[in-house]
């Protein structure tokens, strides 16, 4: 398993296997690539999913430089990369506490 400090590492390098699924998102939601890697390097684990489906993954939350908030759901592989399933900004409708916790 990868640590948070070895997650953002990843972010900052570039080192981002991103699904397809993550990148139809990217397009949808008009996110950059610099604002993944901006979010990434922020990063603070605020779910784990240590039993996901195909391998072990958690949910960031991270800012960008001009503080909009993303939610970065990743696999956590033992890699020197990280693996983004799907990416999004998140709402207060669903989210409190800065982004945190779920309603």
């Amino acid at each position: 398993m990868e640590s948070i400090d070895e997650l953002r590492l990843a972010f900052v390098a570039g080192n981002i296997d991103v699904t397809s699924h993550a990148l139809h998102r990217i397009v949808v939601r008009n996110i950059s690539k610099q604002e993944i890697m901006e979010a990434g390097e922020s990063a603070i684990e605020i779910e784990d999913y240590p039993t996901d489906k195909y391998y072990p993954s958690c949910l960031l939350l991270g800012f960008t430089d001009n503080a909009r908030p993303l939610h970065l759901h990743v696999s956590r592989m033992d890699s020197d990369g990280v693996r983004l399933i799907t990416i999004y900004e998140p709402n207060e409708r669903d989210w409190t506490n800065g982004f945190t916790k779920r309603r």
